[in-house]
């Protein structure tokens, strides 16, 4: 059944005030889809550079990546934004997606990216749709 948002954001007293300061600790998400402005772009980025394989591809509409052969961990799709920026503050969007990658020279490998920066957790840095990650081991 599709979820029905409007119902789920009724309960809220405000929708607009209120706060979400992210999941529970210990909350292990089974898959991510990202709203990305280009496929190509994206599939250059975490198969190529992050190492994930690539399950499927829909043309330039959608990839499903992943790592050690299960069917997608990373889903990504233009449907809503070909070519687009990352979304501005005053919208929904994503601030942060933690990958865990295999061992320190998949992470080292992270840190010479562009705009990479080292940080306690691991490495922050941007995909090409400007998507915020943080790779960590």
């Amino acid at each position: 059944m599709p979820l029905d948002a409007n119902d789920l954001v009724a309960v809220l007293n405000d929708p607009a005030s209120q706060s979400f300061d992210g999941l529970a600790a210990g909350t292990v998400m089974g898959h991510v889809h990202l709203c990305v402005a280009d496929i190509e772009a994206t599939i250059a980025f975490y198969r190529d550079t992050l190492g994930l394989d690539l399950m499927a591809q829909l043309g330039e509409q959608a990839a499903f990546l992943s790592a050690g052969g299960y069917h997608h961990h990373l889903g990504a799709n233009t449907w809503q934004s070909r070519g687009a920026p990352y979304a501005p503050p005053d919208r929904a969007r994503l601030t942060r997606a933690t990958t865990v990658v295999p061992d320190d020279d998949a992470l080292d490998a992270a840190a010479r990216l562009d705009g990479a920066e080292k940080i306690d957790e691991g490495v922050a840095l941007r995909d090409p749709a400007g998507n915020p990650l943080l790779v960590t081991r």
